[in-house]
């Protein structure tokens, strides 16, 4: 019951924050006083993951998780899921579906918002030396898989909210469902996924808030042009093509 009341929570506070969004121009978006609006959702999930860290309340709902699902359970949605936000928005160009910025700056954005949360994750993990849930390592603390979920989601919702609300938003469900599973597979607990999401959606929210190489688009005038990054948990690569 705790475990659904949370994700009840999660939805309900993501959709909050949709609505909210869908209200500004995008004009308004690049101002101090938008950016510090927009970074209220990430800054109350790092808050409660780190009261909820260690404490009975999170230990509890970890067991009453497995006692739903079974001590056995496992099933690895949560490695394709964090990677289904970056398809959308590829997919949507592909189709042509009008976005905020052009392909080459989506990248930019998507690969910069990455480093940034990837660093902050992976630093405070050799940090934290957290136990996962499952007792496997002492690298729990923040959860990898969602704070990369949430960035890629939220890339996402910055280059489509405009133009296709339904697209936009739709990254965090899978995000969400990532963390879920993450603490379902025993492999995080509440304030992993909650730390980590937060991070994911902070990062993008400073990098489309600075926008770092702004002016910086060799492909911009060559519309006939794919770059595409390829990135995961354990790599990153490049797809390029080029039509005559």
């Amino acid at each position: 019951m705790k475990f659904i009341l949370v994700l009840i929570f999660c939805f309900n506070i993501l959709n909050l924050e949709a609505q909210d969004f869908a209200e500004k121009d995008s004009d308004s978006l690049e101002t101090k006083e938008s950016f510090l609006k927009s970074s209220t959702l990430p800054l109350s999930m790092i808050t409660a993951g780190i009261i909820a860290n260690n404490s009975q309340f999170e230990k509890d709902l970890r067991y009453d998780i497995r006692a739903k699902v079974g001590n056995d359970f496992q099933l690895q949605i949560d490695d394709y899921f964090q990677l289904v936000p970056i398809a959308e928005m590829y997919i949507a160009d592909a189709l042509g579906v009008k976005a905020k910025n052009h392909w080459f700056d989506q990248s930019k954005y998507l690969f910069i918002s990455n480093v940034i949360s990837a660093a902050i994750t992976q630093g405070l993990k050799r940090i934290t030396l957290k136990t996962r849930p499952d007792n496997s390592t002492n690298d729990s603390f923040p959860s990898g898989h969602t704070s990369f979920s949430f960035t890629n989601a939220s890339v996402l919702m910055h280059e489509f909210r405009d133009s296709a609300p339904f697209l936009a938003y739709s990254g965090y469900f899978f995000s969400t469902t990532t963390s879920a599973f993450r603490m379902m597979n025993d492999r995080h607990w509440i304030s992993d996924v909650l730390v980590g999401a937060g991070i994911g959606i902070l990062a993008t929210e400073v990098v489309y808030y600075l926008e770092p190489l702004k002016n910086f688009n060799p492909f911009k005038k060559n519309e006939n042009i794919s770059f595409v990054p390829m990135i995961d948990q354990n790599s990153q690569g490049f797809y390029f093509s080029y039509t005559f």
